[in-house]
């Protein structure tokens, strides 16, 4: 080939790059957005008081966009979040890491269909996973459909590796894992599936609070259960599809 065809060449694939990277930029803005009113729906629902709870979306392999640490989410704004590599080391932003970015990439690493993480600290789910347990008990069809069981993670000391560890037990057949003493962990394929499972998971606290409180809960059993639990299976692949 020569110089002036590989010249030509070169020319004739520069607009399809420039539009890749047009493209990128285009995507990182909107999920800075999502992450931005993601933070502010979950802080009006009371489930990230004062500067708790984080939110992650994957950009690529390589790249992780993240809110940052110690902010309230009702303040984020869209430049205020923070890129990191898969071992959590930021790549760029002005703000501080959150100490359990830990927690949002074992969930990626363990689950390569997962696109968003979304950590918080419900009232119920959490008072819940502060007694030591899980909502694992069969009383609505549509969660045990949607979600199936909510396992309770062993007790990990917040900001460290032993988070991330505690979740992977249940990380491949579960999408939303309560931590003992600590909180809730919901993932899905976008922001808004993980924050629905969020709402979901909290919305199940309350009606297993309220029914143990009136003290005569039906149980799901036998056939109907079964039911429930093959479409749930139906549900993950479409999902995951």
């Amino acid at each position: 080939m020569t110089s002036q065809s590989a010249i030509t060449l070169m020319e004739a694939h520069a607009p399809a790059r420039q539009g890749s990277v047009v493209n990128i930029e285009r995507s990182e803005r909107e999920l800075r957005r999502q992450l931005t009113r993601f933070s502010k729906w979950m802080y009006r629902l009371g489930f990230a008081p004062g500067t708790s709870g984080n939110l992650s979306v994957r950009l690529d392999d390589e790249r992780i966009l993240a809110t940052p640490t110690g902010c309230s989410k009702y303040l984020l704004r869209p430049v205020d979040m923070v890129v990191v590599d898969p071992n959590g080391k930021l790549l760029s932003g002005t703000r501080n890491v959150t100490s359990e970015i830990g927690m949002h990439l074992a969930v990626y690493k363990g689950r390569s269909d997962v696109q968003a993480v979304v950590h918080a600290h419900p009232a119920i789910a959490t008072a819940f996973a502060s007694c030591g347990l899980a909502l694992d008990t069969p009383l609505c069809a549509e969660l045990i459909m949607t979600l199936g069981a909510i396992p309770l993670a062993a007790y990990a000391t917040t900001g460290t590796d032993e988070v991330g560890a505690s979740l992977k037990p249940f990380l491949l057949d579960h999408d939303a894992i309560l931590l003992a003493n600590h909180g809730l962990v919901t993932f899905g394929k976008d922001l808004l599936d993980a924050f629905m499972k969020l709402e979901t998971t909290e919305h199940f606290a309350q009606v297993c609070l309220a029914a143990h409180e009136l003290g005569s809960p039906k149980l799901l059993d036998g056939d109907a259960l079964k039911k429930l639990q093959q479409a749930r299976l139906r549900y993950r692949a479409n999902c995951r599809a």
